[in-house]
């Protein structure tokens, strides 16, 4: 008989596509029945910015509660949402390959970056991207939002907001819960959102730049998803625990793992202004770069490293190192970071 495994997730279009596909990898990797739960998490809630809410740690201490008191036994984060601590009784037992951790612009009339006329009102809900918006671009309008995928590009003059998952329907995107269904529509000239959440919703044709990292560094974490467990599961000798094996992608682990030592090293979390990307190569070295901006895009910080990164302790020891240097070159100047550890 296959072994029953609740997969908890939020409800949005985004993160039930996002969960689908690992409920689907769960389940082909160890003959597993899954189901999936939905939970509702404090982020879906509230309708106040990310920075106001804390950032890190909104969309996750639901869906954690749920796995410690048995709701659901593999819970489904976007990674760069995860805080950089521990949480007692659960672990990361996968992280999947990762997609494109860039993020994209969604303009209007095709425009890009370069070419938005000054004062055209550009949205985001991270203070990292519009701190490094505003260091690229400070003639532009940066304006604060939140909203589903869907509820985002209908904000830009043209583009369409209904959004359909690729590979599983998931059909127009209901209103972020939490979010006003007569939220704007048409009051932007372009947003700025995560590529891998487009490709995952099959909305790539809304995109018309893609940032490289010396423009727009991403999240750390950004386009990996984190499956976590509880500690005793992973450990188990079970269908699950080899299926979780089985899902985990060692260059994508090793990366992020760099990635999040830079935003523990500086005691920052998902809120902050600060940027990550890490690229493990064939031969097992690891190349991470890394900013930090001020928040009105004043002034930036932009550092980089190569090493090599056998392992987890390694990737993690090598971007604790970049965070050292950073803070050397004055990053602790220039956003709220707490660095006394």
């Amino acid at each position: 008989m296959s072994q029953q495994v609740l997969v908890g997730t939020r409800a949005s279009a985004l993160a039930l596509t996002q969960t689908g596909h690992v409920a689907d990898a769960l389940a082909a990797a160890g003959g597993l029945a899954v189901e999936t739960v939905r939970v509702r998490t404090e982020g879906d809630r509230v309708r106040a910015s990310l920075a106001t809410l804390g950032g890190t740690g909104v969309f996750v201490t639901a869906l954690r509660d749920a796995l410690l008191d048995g709701r659901c036994d593999v819970a489904v984060h976007s990674l760069k949402d995860l805080p950089t601590g521990p949480a007692d009784g659960l672990v990361v037992a996968a992280v999947p390959p990762r997609a494109d951790p860039r993020d994209a612009l969604c303009a209007r009339d095709g425009l890009t970056l370069a070419t938005l006329p000054a004062g055209a009102r550009v949205g985001t809900g991270s203070p990292r991207r519009a701190a490094q918006l505003r260091a690229a671009r400070p003639d532009l309008d940066v304006v604060d939002i939140r909203g589903n995928v869907g509820t985002r590009l209908g904000r830009v003059r043209g583009l369409d907001g209904t959004t359909v998952a690729t590979g599983r329907h998931v059909g127009p995107q209901a209103p972020h819960p939490g979010v006003a269904t007569d939220a704007p529509r048409g009051d932007l000239d372009a947003v700025v959102l995560a590529a891998a959440g487009l490709a995952r919703l099959g909305r790539l044709d809304a995109v018309t730049e893609l940032f490289e990292a010396d423009v727009l560094a991403p999240a750390p974490g950004q386009g990996a998803l984190a499956v976590e467990v509880r500690a005793a599961d992973a450990a188990d000798d079970t269908p699950l625990a080899a299926a979780l094996r089985a899902l985990d992608h060692a260059p994508t682990r090793r990366a992020v793992v760099a990635e999040r030592a830079v935003l523990a090293r500086l005691e920052a979390g998902c809120a902050a202004p600060i940027g990550a990307w890490g690229r493990l190569d064939a031969t097992g070295a690891l190349t991470l770069d890394a900013v930090v901006a001020a928040v009105d895009g004043s002034r930036v910080v932009r550092l980089g490293t190569h090493g090599p990164a056998p392992d987890d302790a390694a990737a993690d020891a090598l971007g604790r190192r970049l965070a050292e240097d950073l803070l050397a070159a004055g990053a602790a100047d220039l956003a709220p970071l707490g660095t006394t550890r």
